[in-house]
Protein backbone atom coordinates (compact mmCIF):
# COMPACT_ATOMS: atom_id res chain seq x y z
CA UNK A 1 0.00 0.00 0.00
CA UNK A 2 2.95 2.30 0.61
CA UNK A 3 4.24 1.97 -2.80
CA UNK A 4 0.82 3.36 -4.04
CA UNK A 5 0.26 5.85 -1.65
CA UNK A 6 3.73 7.22 -2.20
CA UNK A 7 2.46 8.29 -6.21
CA UNK A 8 0.37 10.90 -4.46
CA UNK A 9 2.48 12.86 -2.57
CA UNK A 10 3.65 16.24 -1.98
CA UNK A 11 6.67 15.70 -3.17
CA UNK A 12 5.78 13.89 -6.58
CA UNK A 13 2.59 15.41 -7.70
CA UNK A 14 3.98 19.03 -7.01
CA UNK A 15 6.86 18.16 -9.81
CA UNK A 16 4.17 16.59 -11.99
CA UNK A 17 1.83 19.50 -11.73
CA UNK A 18 4.92 21.97 -12.38
CA UNK A 19 5.77 19.94 -15.65
CA UNK A 20 2.40 19.52 -16.80
CA UNK A 21 2.23 23.46 -16.94
CA UNK A 22 5.55 24.04 -18.49
CA UNK A 23 4.59 21.43 -21.27
CA UNK A 24 0.73 22.93 -21.73
CA UNK A 25 2.76 26.38 -22.33
CA UNK A 26 5.23 25.15 -24.49
CA UNK A 27 2.92 23.32 -26.45
CA UNK A 28 1.04 26.98 -26.92
CA UNK A 29 -2.12 26.03 -24.82
CA UNK A 30 -2.00 28.88 -22.50
CA UNK A 31 -5.72 28.51 -21.63
CA UNK A 32 -5.22 24.99 -20.31
CA UNK A 33 -2.02 25.35 -18.38
CA UNK A 34 -3.66 28.46 -16.82
CA UNK A 35 -6.86 26.79 -16.05
CA UNK A 36 -4.00 23.64 -14.75
CA UNK A 37 -2.50 26.04 -12.56
CA UNK A 38 -5.52 27.52 -10.94
CA UNK A 39 -7.74 24.39 -10.59
CA UNK A 40 -5.09 22.32 -8.75
CA UNK A 41 -3.68 25.14 -6.94
CA UNK A 42 -6.81 26.13 -5.43
CA UNK A 43 -7.87 22.25 -4.99
CA UNK A 44 -4.82 22.05 -2.85
CA UNK A 45 -4.93 25.18 -1.14
CA UNK A 46 -8.89 24.38 0.07
CA UNK A 47 -7.75 20.72 1.48
CA UNK A 48 -4.77 22.70 3.29
CA UNK A 49 -7.74 25.29 5.12
CA UNK A 50 -9.93 22.25 5.85
CA UNK A 51 -6.73 20.22 7.33
CA UNK A 52 -5.95 23.48 9.80
CA UNK A 53 -9.66 23.96 10.31
CA UNK A 54 -10.06 20.63 11.41
CA UNK A 55 -6.93 20.32 13.50
CA UNK A 56 -7.38 23.75 14.77
CA UNK A 57 -10.78 22.68 16.04
CA UNK A 58 -10.42 19.26 16.89
CA UNK A 59 -13.22 19.36 20.23
CA UNK A 60 -15.89 20.49 17.46
CA UNK A 61 -15.14 17.52 14.47
CA UNK A 62 -13.53 14.93 16.52
CA UNK A 63 -16.50 13.05 17.26
CA UNK A 64 -17.17 12.59 13.58
CA UNK A 65 -13.20 11.41 13.37
CA UNK A 66 -12.05 14.45 11.09
CA UNK A 67 -9.04 15.85 11.75
CA UNK A 68 -7.19 15.93 8.99
CA UNK A 69 -8.27 15.49 5.20
CA UNK A 70 -6.78 12.92 3.22
CA UNK A 71 -4.33 15.33 0.81
CA UNK A 72 -3.26 12.66 -0.87
CA UNK A 73 -6.89 11.60 -1.78
CA UNK A 74 -7.29 14.84 -2.92
CA UNK A 75 -4.46 15.18 -5.14
CA UNK A 76 -4.55 11.91 -6.62
CA UNK A 77 -7.74 12.53 -7.77
CA UNK A 78 -7.43 16.41 -8.84
CA UNK A 79 -4.36 15.38 -10.96
CA UNK A 80 -5.64 12.05 -12.55
CA UNK A 81 -8.92 13.34 -13.54
CA UNK A 82 -6.96 16.91 -14.55
CA UNK A 83 -4.63 14.58 -17.05
CA UNK A 84 -7.71 13.40 -18.71
CA UNK A 85 -9.54 16.35 -18.41
CA UNK A 86 -6.29 18.02 -20.22
CA UNK A 87 -5.62 14.88 -22.99
CA UNK A 88 -9.16 13.61 -23.95
CA UNK A 89 -11.50 16.50 -22.03
CA UNK A 90 -14.63 14.12 -21.92
CA UNK A 91 -16.24 15.10 -18.59
CA UNK A 92 -17.79 11.16 -17.63
CA UNK A 93 -14.03 9.97 -18.65
CA UNK A 94 -12.87 13.14 -16.11
CA UNK A 95 -15.22 12.31 -13.65
CA UNK A 96 -14.87 8.19 -14.01
CA UNK A 97 -10.75 8.72 -13.75
CA UNK A 98 -10.89 10.93 -10.69
CA UNK A 99 -13.43 8.72 -9.02
CA UNK A 100 -11.31 6.10 -9.58
CA UNK A 101 -8.03 7.54 -8.13
CA UNK A 102 -9.83 8.80 -5.02
CA UNK A 103 -10.78 5.55 -4.08
CA UNK A 104 -7.29 3.53 -4.95
CA UNK A 105 -5.45 6.38 -2.93
CA UNK A 106 -7.79 6.62 -0.84
CA UNK A 107 -8.14 2.91 0.37
CA UNK A 108 -4.35 2.93 0.51
CA UNK A 109 -4.63 5.98 3.37
CA UNK A 110 -7.27 3.70 5.41
CA UNK A 111 -5.14 0.61 5.01
CA UNK A 112 -2.28 2.33 6.24
CA UNK A 113 -4.15 4.14 8.93
CA UNK A 114 -2.89 7.67 8.02
CA UNK A 115 -6.97 8.39 7.59
CA UNK A 116 -10.79 7.66 9.01
CA UNK A 117 -13.26 7.07 6.03
CA UNK A 118 -14.65 10.98 6.43
CA UNK A 119 -11.37 12.02 5.95
CA UNK A 120 -10.71 9.96 2.94
CA UNK A 121 -14.04 10.86 1.31
CA UNK A 122 -13.97 14.35 2.06
CA UNK A 123 -10.23 14.41 0.21
CA UNK A 124 -11.63 12.13 -2.88
CA UNK A 125 -14.76 14.43 -3.64
CA UNK A 126 -12.72 17.72 -3.14
CA UNK A 127 -10.16 16.51 -5.94
CA UNK A 128 -12.95 15.58 -7.48
CA UNK A 129 -14.97 18.78 -7.90
CA UNK A 130 -11.23 20.22 -8.70
CA UNK A 131 -11.34 17.76 -11.96
CA UNK A 132 -14.93 18.88 -13.26
CA UNK A 133 -14.01 22.22 -12.53
CA UNK A 134 -10.26 21.82 -14.62
CA UNK A 135 -12.68 20.02 -17.39
CA UNK A 136 -14.97 23.18 -17.63
CA UNK A 137 -12.01 26.05 -17.17
CA UNK A 138 -9.92 23.92 -19.91
CA UNK A 139 -11.85 23.92 -23.16
CA UNK A 140 -11.54 21.12 -25.08
CA UNK A 141 -7.90 19.92 -25.33
CA UNK A 142 -5.79 20.71 -28.87
CA UNK A 143 -6.23 17.81 -31.46
CA UNK A 144 -2.33 17.56 -30.93
CA UNK A 145 -1.11 14.71 -29.29
CA UNK A 146 -0.87 13.88 -25.79
CA UNK A 147 2.30 11.18 -25.73
CA UNK A 148 4.99 14.07 -24.76
CA UNK A 149 2.44 15.04 -22.23
CA UNK A 150 1.87 11.95 -20.82
CA UNK A 151 5.54 10.82 -21.15
CA UNK A 152 6.97 13.53 -18.93
CA UNK A 153 4.44 12.75 -15.92
CA UNK A 154 5.33 9.51 -16.18
CA UNK A 155 9.07 10.20 -16.26
CA UNK A 156 8.50 12.65 -12.85
CA UNK A 157 6.30 10.00 -11.56
CA UNK A 158 9.15 7.39 -11.53
CA UNK A 159 12.02 9.57 -10.74
CA UNK A 160 10.51 11.34 -7.64
CA UNK A 161 8.04 7.54 -6.54
CA UNK A 162 9.59 7.48 -2.57
CA UNK A 163 10.03 10.90 -1.76
CA UNK A 164 7.76 12.57 0.84
CA UNK A 165 7.67 15.94 2.16
CA UNK A 166 6.92 16.41 5.81
CA UNK A 167 3.91 18.63 5.12
CA UNK A 168 1.48 16.85 7.94
CA UNK A 169 4.19 17.49 10.48
CA UNK A 170 4.38 21.23 9.47
CA UNK A 171 -0.04 21.92 9.25
CA UNK A 172 -0.18 20.50 12.78
CA UNK A 173 2.59 22.74 14.07
CA UNK A 174 0.37 25.83 11.89
CA UNK A 175 -2.53 24.97 13.27
CA UNK A 176 -2.01 24.78 17.30
CA UNK A 177 -3.80 27.96 18.39
CA UNK A 178 -5.42 28.66 15.45
CA UNK A 179 -8.93 28.97 16.23
CA UNK A 180 -8.17 29.52 20.07
CA UNK A 181 -10.71 32.68 19.34
CA UNK A 182 -13.83 30.26 18.78
CA UNK A 183 -14.73 29.32 22.15
CA UNK A 184 -15.91 25.33 21.05
CA UNK A 185 -11.52 24.92 19.79
CA UNK A 186 -10.09 25.92 22.54
CA UNK A 187 -8.06 23.34 24.79
CA UNK A 188 -7.59 20.68 21.47
CA UNK A 189 -3.70 20.09 21.42
CA UNK A 190 -3.44 17.35 23.58
CA UNK A 191 -3.54 13.77 21.76
CA UNK A 192 -2.46 15.04 17.94
CA UNK A 193 0.45 13.70 16.68
CA UNK A 194 3.70 15.73 16.06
Amino acid sequence: MTFLTDFADQAVVLPIVAAVAVVLAARGWWRGALAWLCVVGITFGLVLVLKLGFLACTPVFGPWALRSPSGHTAAASVVAGGLVALVAGRQLAVLCVALLAAVVIGSSRLELGFHSVPEVVIGGLTGIAGAALLSRLAGPPPSRRSVPLMAVVLVVAMLLHGMRLPAEAAIWRMSLGALDFVPACRGNASGLPM
